[in-house]
């Protein structure tokens, strides 16, 4: 496997977490859903945009401005938006933050990485699944047309969040934009864009210790989400797309909960979120404006990335102040 190829594989299971396998028919109850980092939010900063359009936060010292736009984790393909504030804002600026939620193998872990991807394989999962949670399985895949061989993964974690990935791809989701768009809108204009890719290695490493219980959460959390389907997440985006912060957070949010199952999740979640605000910090270094681009609920969690920055003393304002 080339390392192009493998890392392509690791990017749609993500976080793909390796366990021993289970014998057919053995049923672990599902663990109790694990903390989530995301959960609680920053009341004071969940406002609604004064002017319509997307959010915007801002967040200042004496003499620079960072204007931060809070995106949604997931989105419908080709969603329209209104951009006339994001140009204005990235008329002058020094530099664009995208979000940091890329995942990769560096050269030096691709062998480690491809072990723990091949102890994941096996007969399609849904053979050592009890019968009510087999059908619920075998519904939904075939619902979004992948066949059983698709998941033959010996990880209930792995197969989970494959799931939710394929199901995304066949309800036309994407995870990539709005970054992906303001990363485009950025080069055209020669922006310094901000990025940071994390090595999947080390995460696959911890990953081996997942229980099977907190695997068969992950598994029914995908099933939740997609058998939600996705008027959830269109809905939320159109919010986010009007500037209703409140609308926007209210999208199901299995996959995530899938990731929170890991050993090591909870420690990547704060270093995302510590590594986003230090990156805004040093933006603020320099005498003038850039632009980040961060995902809502990280942006506005309690311990979140503006949070960790009004805790450093910087000033933050919120949409209804714009």
């Amino acid at each position: 496997m080339t390392r192009a190829k493998l890392a392509a594989t690791l990017a749609a299971l993500l976080i793909p977490a390796a366990a021993l396998a289970q014998s057919p028919g053995q049923s672990p109850a599902p663990a109790p859903p694990p903390a989530d980092p995301n959960e609680v939010l920053v009341d004071e900063l969940v406002v609604v945009a004064r002017w319509g359009g997307p959010a915007w936060w801002r967040v200042s010292d004496a003499d620079t401005t960072v204007y931060v736009l809070g995106v949604p984790s997931v989105a419908p393909k080709g969603l329209d938006w209104d951009k006339q504030t994001l140009e204005r804002r990235l008329a002058g600026a020094d530099e664009v933050i995208l979000p940091f939620n890329n995942v990769g193998v560096s050269a030096v872990g691709v062998p480690g990485a491809l072990f723990n991807l091949m102890r994941l394989k096996g007969k399609p999962i849904e053979d050592s699944l009890p019968e009510a949670l087999r059908s619920r399985f075998v519904a939904g895949r075939t619902a979004i047309g992948q066949p059983a061989k698709r998941y033959g993964y010996r990880n209930e974690l792995a197969a989970g969040i494959l799931l939710i990935s394929d199901y995304r791809d066949h309800a036309h989701l994407t995870a990539a934009d709005p970054g992906k768009t303001i990363a485009r809108m950025a080069k055209a204009r020669k922006i310094k864009t901000v990025s940071k890719t994390y090595d999947l290695g080390p995460v696959m490493g911890a990953a081996i210790r997942t229980p099977a219980a907190a695997q068969r959460t992950c598994l029914v959390n995908a099933l939740d989400e997609l058998e939600t389907g996705g008027a959830g997440v269109r809905r939320a985006a159109e919010g986010w797309a009007q500037g209703d912060v409140i609308t926007a957070l209210g999208a199901e949010r299995g996959y995530e909960r899938c990731i929170n199952a890991t050993p090591g999740a909870l420690k990547l979640d704060a270093r995302l979120k510590a590594d986003q605000a230090a990156a805004i910090a040093r933006a603020l270094d320099k005498p003038g404006h850039s632009v980040a681009v961060v995902q809502l609920r990280p942006l506005l969690a309690e311990g979140g990335v503006l949070d960790r920055l009004r805790a450093q003393g910087f000033t933050v304002k919120t949409p209804g102040d714009e």
